[in-house]
């Protein structure tokens, strides 16, 4: 069983998500803790709800220290709106993984995060988007890519109506991405990823 660590800014459906995954089984692995660096983030009362440990900070030196002293295995960013920094990625290299409400690597980057990714697909007239799971490397969005699924865009879609098919795409793919990780199957070659079943 793995300790995992979760980081989150809002409401934390993706979290629900990987708790219902852990609960069920599906996931081989424990939310030890939830840090956001939002203080009325309601992703911390689902923590709670889940007699999770939940932590509201936003100095990156004290959640580095949060994660190591709960011995955690798996960084997971599950719409955490900051971006970390090189020494974060340092002390967790290859083991924190981040959720993007597009296929990266179109509308990601700084800038676009929420609301205006789904925005960025309307106004380019794209037909599809989806969600990607990543690595998190030095940059933003840049990281080797773990999973990728797609979402049609329609005529009749606008930003919210995009996201919310992004999202039930990003609870599966990231609870899968975790699954794998847990289960040891993930290995990265340069920027691939490969599943080793």
């Amino acid at each position: 069983m793995l300790n995992i660590g979760v980081l989150v800014s809002g409401g934390g459906t993706n979290l629900q998500a990987i708790i219902d995954g852990t609960k069920f089984g599906k996931i081989k692995g424990e939310v030890k803790v939830v840090i956001s660096n939002k203080e009325n983030a309601y992703a911390l009362e689902r923590a709670r709800h889940n007699n999770i440990e939940a932590v509201y900070e936003t100095n990156e030196n004290e959640i580095i220290r949060v994660l190591k002293e709960n011995n955690v295995n798996l960084v997971v960013l599950a719409g955490y709106l900051k971006i970390v920094s090189p020494k974060f990625v340092n002390e967790f290299r290859n083991k924190i993984i981040n959720i993007h409400p597009s296929l990266i690597p179109s509308f990601c980057g700084e800038g676009y995060y929420g609301e205006k990714v789904h925005q960025g697909v309307i106004d380019y007239g794209v037909k599809v988007t989806g969600a990607t799971v990543h690595f998190v490397d030095e940059g933003a969005d840049t990281g080797p890519i773990i999973m990728q699924e797609v979402v049609m865009v329609s005529q009749e879609d606008d930003a919210k109506s995009v996201a919310r098919k992004v999202l039930e795409v990003e609870h599966r793919i990231l609870n899968n991405s975790i699954k794998l990780f847990c289960e040891n199957k993930l290995s990265i070659q340069g920027r691939r990823v490969f599943i080793n079943e």
